[in-house]
């Protein structure tokens, strides 16, 4: 705690954004780049270094936040990064991507706003970077055992790497032709460039982690087969089994689900395509649900030259500030937040005003109708009440060329058989069930992340990833070498 009154005397300040008229045309990051240094040692000096940090019981890597906020404003960068990476393999993703459930559970929040957690974080992990502060950590020695992670999303490269770092032989299976899952193929470009995810994967290859793409375990190499070849299996699939739209016109071309339109636009930026097929531009979007990924829709449609763009969300309009009877302190609340896609969005020429939304909240979607060729043109939706029932004579229609559905997922994808072949069990969610040690009904397979929580926060997936290389090492050698995550994990692991 450098400055025992900064929390009185320093305003919170976040990390500017680009103009939005200059960051619409490209697809890199929103942020002003290099903005950050000056601002965030200021901002750590707010952290009160608190008897009781319930910013750690916020946060699933239960990240040691009052501890590198000191350090930062210190200026001490390399202390800092060791005590960030302490707890968090990936914490320049974090620090880009996920909603900072931290910043909630501040004290300072109580009655002022919150330490810029996740600026500080993401500006301790960039510095490391840049000063060399992350080598690669291989293992002294091997131990001899083998594991198989399925799935290279955030859950699945945690597992690796810590499993990795202490010496077990570790083989990542990716069924894409690039190692991410949705860090590569789902999370746009202007939130976080790819060419962090590739530093990453290039120090845990360094580590010996190897990676197998364009490998579908259950089709290009049986489950069983796979089961027999390591000592223990860990299934980092996530929850890639979308929900649909069950109404009428459904049936019209022009609809896709979200985790259909985002890939491409992600493969224009790889290089792969010089367009998307399913290109927004000059197209009426109107993207169903109104979460994080149609977020990320409505701000690629913009990118593409989309003529106009509308989201939908079924929930009422969120207050300004949290209900502290529904929602007290230090629950994260559900309020209203303007990101940087509908920022972008409002400032479209189709826009009705300066400050419009480019969301209609407590809108369901009634029917989807098409012209003569069977494509769809518009969308019927009816306002609804706080217990989603529709208001009389709130009918409006919306023109559409583009629907996108960001209506979320329901558990991990059955289509490639894995989860057959190993004969796992699910539970009544439609996710894989496992018990207090991650392990699923089969023997010597664990499984971690969306797959059996359920769709969830980038911090959950590292942190499930963590946990499951702790049991997984714990299995395999007799010891608890591991740590695992805090914090959350705390209660019972229950799926």
């Amino acid at each position: 705690m450098a400055d025992p009154k900064g929390f009185l005397t320093t305003p919170r300040e976040e990390y500017p954004r680009r103009p939005v008229e200059e960051r619409v045309r490209d697809w890199n990051e929103v942020y002003v780049p290099g903005a950050l240094l000056p601002i965030v040692s200021r901002q750590a000096d707010r952290c009160m270094d608190c008897g009781i940090p319930f910013c750690h019981g916020a946060c699933p890597l239960g990240n040691l936040i009052p501890e590198w906020n000191d350090l930062v404003s210190r200026e001490d960068w390399r202390a800092a990064s060791d005590r960030l990476h302490a707890t968090n393999n990936f914490p320049e993703f974090t620090g880009r991507l996920c909603p900072a459930p931290c910043e909630a559970g501040c004290v300072l929040a109580i009655n002022q706003p919150a330490v810029t957690i996740k600026n500080v974080e993401v500006a301790i992990a960039d510095r490391a970077w840049a000063d060399g502060f992350t080598p690669p950590r291989p293992p002294d020695r091997l131990t001899g055992r083998t594991v198989a992670v399925i799935g290279s999303g955030p859950t699945g490269l945690a597992a690796a790497q810590q499993l990795t770092r202490v010496g077990h032989t570790v083989a990542v299976y990716e069924r894409s032709d690039r190692i991410g899952g949705l860090l590569r193929y789902g999370i746009p470009a202007f939130k976080m460039e790819k060419r962090h995810l590739d530093r990453r994967l290039e120090q845990m290859r360094a580590e010996g982690t190897k990676f197998r793409t364009s490998t579908v375990i259950g089709r290009d190499i049986g489950a069983a087969d796979l089961r027999a070849r390591y000592d223990a299996v860990v299934l980092a699939v996530g929850a890639t089994a979308w929900r649909e739209l069950p109404v009428p016109g459904r049936e019209l071309t022009g609809i896709h689900q979200a985790m259909e339109y985002l890939p491409f636009a992600d493969r224009v930026c790889e290089g792969d395509l010089d367009e998307s097929p399913l290109s927004a531009a000059g197209k009426h979007v109107v993207i169903v649900g109104g979460g994080d990924t149609g977020a990320d829709c409505l701000g690629t449609a913009v990118r593409e030259g989309a003529k106009s763009v509308t989201q939908l969300d079924i929930y009422p309009l969120p207050a300004a500030e949290r209900d502290e009877d529904i929602e007290p302190w230090p629950t994260y609340p559900k309020v209203y937040r303007l990101s940087a896609a509908h920022e972008e969005a409002r400032d479209l020429e189709t826009a009705p005003a300066a400050d419009a939304d480019a969301r209609l909240f407590a809108a369901s979607t009634l029917r989807l109708t098409g012209d003569e060729t069977g494509r769809v043109n518009a969308l019927h939706l009816v306002e609804v009440d706080g217990r989603r029932h529709p208001i009389p004579g709130s009918e409006r229609t919306l023109p559409a060329d583009l629907v996108l559905l960001a209506l979320g997922f329901s558990g991990p994808d059955r289509h490639d058989g894995l989860i057959d072949q190993l004969g796992l069990t699910l539970d009544a969610r439609g996710t894989i069930a496992r018990d207090t040690d991650f392990a699923t009904n089969v023997p010597g397979v664990y499984v971690a992340g969306d797959a059996a929580r359920g769709a969830s926060l980038i911090v959950w997936a590292i942190a499930e990833g963590r946990a499951v290389a702790a049991a997984v090492d714990r299995h395999l050698t007799g010891h608890a070498r591991l740590p695992a995550p805090i914090g959350p994990y705390d209660r019972p692991m229950t799926a």
